[in-house]
């Protein structure tokens, strides 16, 4: 159902890519906060040489985190007017095809993985403690809470929105089956990852996780008809490893709890989350939410209007 309630004839495809383009431009306006703040700020020497990493480094961390967000609400707000006047429809229509937003599915996917990266953090802190220093500063550990408990939500539902959503339902119209969009979102939405600052230390063997992790939540999508679960555990994956641990090369520069300062490296930690805890994850809401015909919500096939 929700990739189906976008099939209509008016909704051709070239509409997405110019939907998709609205939304860019709209993002982009959004950065200009940012770009000021920086240009602006004392620190800043020459710009042209400074990484994406350094040029956030130049504010205070909590202060580029809300800036940076900012794109994300511009990108909201351009998806509200790209629905409503492009495709006719609500946004909401891009969350599920029913009558109101699923919340209890959203908090109960955000505890559970919540749960899980905390657990697996601590675990990893007892194992290896020289791995990591306390990093917490009270008021900016408070301060960081507030502004990350608003912000990151935000930029989650965004790409959520937007992947899980409106693409999802814009490939579903393209190929006429589920299978492609699937597969497709999954591949943008680790590819968009590419420029990340973990990317650069670790190599791309780390999009594997970035693609899996948008392989799952596409998954979630489709076999529970929303993009509320999906938008849940998005939410605490960026929220609660905001407020856990940051790292010198990590996208999120934050005053959380713990730094990480080891040398990074690919292995059993990326792949564990893709290969092992995430089939667990789909157990688990499986037999929670009580999903059956995996075959045709992943794969069917719809027919598309003249």
């Amino acid at each position: 159902m929700f990739i189906e309630q976008a099939i209509k004839k008016e909704n051709k495809f070239w509409k997405y890519l110019v939907g998709s383009l609205f939304v860019i431009l709209a993002s982009s306006l959004a950065q200009i906060p940012l770009i000021l703040a920086v240009f602006l700020s004392p620190h800043t020497t020459n710009l042209a040489q400074l990484s994406t990493t350094d040029i956030l480094n130049v504010l205070d961390s909590n202060l580029s985190l809300f800036l940076m967000s900012l794109t994300f609400v511009g990108g909201i707000i351009g998806l509200y007017f790209v629905a409503k006047w492009i495709h006719k429809q609500s946004l909401r229509s891009l969350i599920n095809p029913f009558g109101s937003i699923r919340w209890s599915r959203f908090f109960f996917a955000f505890g559970l993985w919540a749960s899980v990266v905390v657990f697996t953090t601590s675990l990893d802190y007892l194992l290896h403690p020289t791995d990591y220093v306390f990093n917490l500063n009270w008021p900016s550990f408070i301060l960081l809470v507030l502004v990350a408990g608003v912000m990151l939500p935000l930029q989650t539902s965004c790409e959520e929105l937007i992947f899980r959503g409106y693409l999802m339902q814009g490939f579903g119209n393209l190929a006429g089956n589920k299978w492609f969009p699937l597969l497709l979102t999954s591949l943008i939405f680790g590819g968009m990852h590419i420029f990340n600052p973990e990317v650069e230390k670790m190599g791309y063997s780390i999009l594997i996780y970035y693609i899996g992790t948008g392989l799952l939540l596409g998954i979630f999508t489709l076999l529970d008809d929303g993009i509320e679960l999906a938008m849940g555990f998005h939410a605490a994956n960026n929220l609660i490893g905001a407020l856990l641990v940051t790292s010198s090369w990590s996208v999120f520069q934050t005053h959380s709890i713990l730094k990480d300062v080891s040398e990074p490296e690919i292995g059993f930690d990326v792949l564990l989350p893709v290969f092992i805890i995430y089939p667990l994850i789909l157990l688990v809401l499986r037999k929670k939410y009580k999903w059956t015909n995996w075959k045709e919500k992943l794969t069917g096939k719809f027919t598309l209007p003249n």
